[in-house]
C-alpha cells in the first residue's frame, strides 16, 4: 500500500506524469472542464472533499513552479485567498475569472472537488525537483 498522503490512483498518475511547465487545475464544483481536457472528479457531496484539503494533499507530491489565481478570488472569498497564502506555493499569479478558464484549455487535467466556495479554482504548474 502507498505510503504517501495521497491514495487517489487517478491523481498520483496524473502528478507522476507531469513535466515541467505542465499544468494541472484544482477547482470547485462549478468550474466546467474544458472540452478535451481529462476530468478527475473527486466530488461527493457539497464540500466533500473540499478545496484547501485537495490541494494540500496534491502538494505533498508535486514539485510546483508557480501558481495561478483569479482577480476575484480575494474579492469574492478573502479567507480562502489567505489560506491559499498561508501555504508558501511559490510564484502567484493572478488574472481575470475569464482568462483564467481561457487557461483550463492547457491543463493537464481538472480536479474537481466538492467545493462550493466562489472561485475556488487554482491552476498549478509543474516544477522540476533538481
Amino acid at each position: 500500500m502507498k505510503k504517501n498522503p495521497l491514495l487517489n490512483i487517478a491523481l498520483s498518475q496524473l502528478i507522476a506524469s507531469l513535466g515541467h511547465g505542465d499544468s494541472i487545475v484544482i477547482g470547485d464544483a462549478g468550474l466546467p472542464a474544458p472540452p478535451g481536457v481529462p476530468l478527475i472528479d473527486l466530488a461527493l457531496t457539497r464540500g466533500v472533499p473540499g478545496f484547501m484539503v485537495t490541494l494540500q494533499t496534491v502538494l505533498t507530491e508535486m514539485q510546483v513552479e508557480h501558481h495561478v489565481l483569479a482577480d476575484e478570488l480575494p474579492l469574492h472569498s478573502p479567507q480562502l485567498a489567505q489560506q491559499i497564502d498561508a501555504l508558501g506555493v511559490a510564484d502567484k499569479r493572478t488574472l481575470s475569472h475569464a482568462d483564467f478558464k481561457r487557461m483550463t484549455h492547457t491543463a493537464k487535467a481538472v480536479i474537481r472537488t466538492g467545493e462550493f466556495t466562489p472561485y475556488a479554482n487554482i491552476i498549478l504548474v509543474a516544477g522540476v525537483v533538481f
